[in-house]
């Protein structure tokens, strides 16, 4: 958190420093040292409010991931176990069991459609 705040307060600065070359104005003058503080200021609270969304962010992924997992175990524990595939990949035809179910069905590729 502390660094995302003084990254902020830091970058808050230098725009007050390129404010200041593109104006062709002295860096450091009396009249003008206030300024400096007023955009870190400025720079520090933009950060401690995007670390607040962040934060916001992350606990609302990690309660949604929560629930999705939450929903998943008691879909298994209805469902009897985990879901291992369709009926052809459980007796065994392992990795081409989709390529022979789609050909049943008359879903033979490009290679077929451009032949």
């Amino acid at each position: 958190m502390v660094s995302k705040i003084l990254f902020w307060s830091g970058f808050g600065v230098a725009v007050r420093l390129w404010q200041l070359g593109i104006e062709m104005r002295p860096f450091f003058y009396r009249q003008g040292l206030f300024a400096y503080p007023v955009y870190g200021l400025i720079g520090a609270s933009f950060g401690y409010w995007l670390q607040g969304m962040e934060d916001n962010q992350m606990r609302y992924l990690g309660d949604t991931r929560d629930r999705l997992l939450e929903k998943r175990r008691r879909r298994a524990e209805r469902e009897g176990g985990v879901n291992s595939g369709s009926d052809g990949q459980k007796v065994a035809d392992g990795i081409f069991a989709g390529v022979k179910e789609g050909r049943d069905r008359g879903f033979e590729g490009r290679e077929a459609a451009a032949s």
